[in-house]
């Protein structure tokens, strides 16, 4: 990172979510976080960390109660815990509380038990911090997102929506994981928004848990879907004497490739067989489904929308804080887990991303096949600053392979040929008294969804 340093530097992180039942008590990237922290030992700046928010996963835990919970952290990574006590000797640290760990703002004795590893716990919603002449904004961000806000903040027993996710849904597919014919079922904290979770669950059981005999007879007539559709149209034109299809022609042409094409008109009779049946039965569950959804609008069953990330209730909350505080410069926030700069009011919304495994949806190159989520990590640490020009953000990147190699399949790329994701973070930008002098969506890519 540029060392242009003029005052206090802030090192801020996020969403690390340490701990959990069973498969999600392990830490993938506890190596490159004790790397970092000890890095901060023996900086030479005035600076500060911030862990804004869900540095625990305390709502995982689902077996244990109160401190019980932090008494496990500590007796299961000690040397996290050690090396956040050294590093603080040097380095003041701050934690912030986010919905998952929100238990910290509950009970005073956090405060205390945090403070003998010199970690300096905020019990708070947000905190400003000064930056040359110019304040940052900090807090978690589950304040904008309607299921997972606490109106009574600091109250242990309310319980959003987000609480029961992730005790009945991510603890429970920690404590199942290892059951599966690889350890994946872990990774559904990884899902972000949760109205993917369905679509990634069909994925992985498609991909991973399917006996492989089946899967492979099944993917040929998936990858031939799309041409079946439009061959069994043909052949309803054919018969209702509105079009003619050139039958000769085509068999023609496969008869030249021998046992090949017998093979492919085979799969493809067969194929526009079962599409004809499908598209039949699809027209009255369509209506079917489209009445039941109207009714169900019109009671209001669902009145929220599990999405975790919406961009505009940030916007609008940066907004507001810019509004009533002018000198704010930056509106620095986590939660959603996507490390991304956008420019508000000639000021920065900076999302500050999360050191858990991403997941990154493509779909197949033909067909009707699930889709494929591409696992990756983006350890990232957000450093804010004054500049000579004005208050600079900076990501770095702690380089971490992705787990591609061992967690996607080859019937997974050859699928997805060309169509790898390669996210980046976002570039540097300085906020002057005439806005931002970057475009600060340049390194956030749309592959990121």
């Amino acid at each position: 990172m540029a060392d242009d340093a003029d005052g206090p530097v802030y090192y801020v992180i996020s969403d690390l979510h340490i701990g959990g039942d069973e498969q999600l008590g392990k830490v993938d990237f506890l190596d490159e976080l004790l790397e970092f922290l000890d890095r901060l030992e023996t900086i030479d700046e005035d600076a500060e960390l911030l862990i804004n928010g869900d540095a625990f996963g305390l709502w995982e835990f689902t077996e244990l109660d109160g401190l019980e919970k932090f008494d496990v952290l500590t007796e299961r990574y000690p040397e996290l815990f050690e090396q956040l006590r050294a590093t603080g000797e040097s380095v003041p640290i701050t934690l912030l509380p986010g919905n998952h760990d929100n238990e910290l703002a509950a009970y005073d004795e956090y405060v205390e038990r945090l403070a003998e590893y010199n970690v300096d716990l905020v019990q708070s919603e947000s905190l400003t911090r000064r930056v040359g002449d110019r304040t940052i904004h900090f807090e978690h961000g589950h304040q904008q997102d309607p299921n997972n806000r606490f109106e009574d903040y600091g109250n242990p027993y309310e319980t959003p929506i987000g609480y029961h996710y992730n005790t009945h849904v991510t603890s429970r597919a920690g404590q199942l994981s290892d059951r599966g014919r690889f350890n994946w079922l872990k990774d559904v904290q990884a899902v972000t928004p949760t109205d993917r979770v369905p679509r990634w669950l069909l994925s992985k059981y498609f991909y991973r848990e399917m006996n492989p005999v089946l899967r492979y007879a099944a993917i040929p007539f998936l990858l031939l879907f799309n041409v079946s559709v439009v061959l069994a149209v043909l052949a309803g034109l054919d018969v209702a004497g509105i079009w003619t299809m050139p039958v000769e022609t085509t068999d023609t042409v496969l008869a030249q490739l021998g046992l090949v094409g017998e093979a492919v008109h085979f799969l493809l009779v067969v194929n526009a067989a079962v599409a004809g049946v499908i598209l039949l039965v699809s027209i009255p569950i369509y209506f079917l489904l489209r009445d039941v959804g109207e009714t169900v609008d019109r009671f209001g069953v669902f009145e929220t929308d599990l999405t975790v990330d919406p961009d505009e209730p940030y916007k609008e909350a940066a907004r507001d804080v810019f509004a009533d505080r002018p000198e704010t410069a930056i509106f620095c926030y986590g939660h959603t887990h996507r490390p991304k700069l956008t420019e508000v009011e000639d000021r920065l919304l900076v999302n500050t991303g999360t050191w858990l495994k991403r997941l990154h949806r493509r779909d197949v190159v033909a067909g009707v096949l699930p889709p494929v989520f591409y696992p990756s990590y983006q350890l990232c640490i957000v450093r804010i600053t004054s500049g000579p020009d004005g208050v600079v953000v900076e990501y770095e990147e702690i380089e971490k392979p992705s787990p591609s190699a061992e967690e996607i399949t080859l019937t997974e790329r050859l699928l997805t040929l060309g169509r790898k994701p390669s996210p980046e973070l976002p570039d540097r930008s300085v906020v002057t008294d005439a806005g931002p002098k970057a475009a600060p969506n340049a390194g956030e890519r749309t592959d990121s969804t």
